[in-house]
């Protein structure tokens, strides 16, 4: 039996793109549906402009797949722990609440280490965008109401991994 040269082809294709789809960077398109397991943790301390000083052990988001699911159904952030977000580059950053179930303090840290921003108690599940106001070198995602019951303020210092000296990435 002889196979006409269209649908052969055409099965050629199927069987590629079939292919394309069981490749593990095509898995990283599928849209989250569970928290991401416990990433690797460093510790970040954040300097008031007073001398005190806040310890938080965080988990780092190095990865595109990492950042892009963050905290998603994470249903709770205990006080001294987080989520550290290293821009490649320094960005305009903007973050969102999706199938994130609990309230976030969201700190956008500036080239010079500096907390440029504060989004405080970010609403659960919104789709809103959260917005850096500025040119943010990293964001650090922690318990919601957290800064504020530190004292954590613009203008205080953050250290930490992947921050380097103020100026670099």
């Amino acid at each position: 039996m002889r196979v006409r040269p269209n649908v052969a082809m055409a099965v050629l294709l199927a069987s590629l793109l079939s292919l394309c789809c069981l490749h593990p960077a095509a898995a990283q398109d599928v849209e989250p549906s569970a928290a991401q397991p416990t990433l690797k943790q460093d510790h970040v301390s954040v300097v008031g402009q007073d001398g005190a000083r806040h310890d938080f052990l965080v988990e780092l988001a190095q990865t595109p797949r990492q950042q892009e699911v963050g905290l998603m159904f994470r249903t709770s952030i205990p006080a001294g722990s987080g989520m550290l977000f290293v821009w490649p580059e320094p960005q305009q950053s903007a973050m969102w609440m999706k199938h994130c179930p609990v309230p976030e303090d969201m700190v956008f840290i500036g080239t010079d280490n500096r907390i440029m921003h504060i989004a405080e108690n970010t609403v659960p599940y919104s789709l809103a965008n959260v917005d850096s106001h500025g040119i943010a070198k990293a964001t650090l995602e922690l318990q919601g109401g957290i800064t504020a019951r530190l004292g954590i303020r613009v203008g205080d210092l953050v250290q930490g991994p992947g921050l380097g000296a103020p100026g670099k990435s």
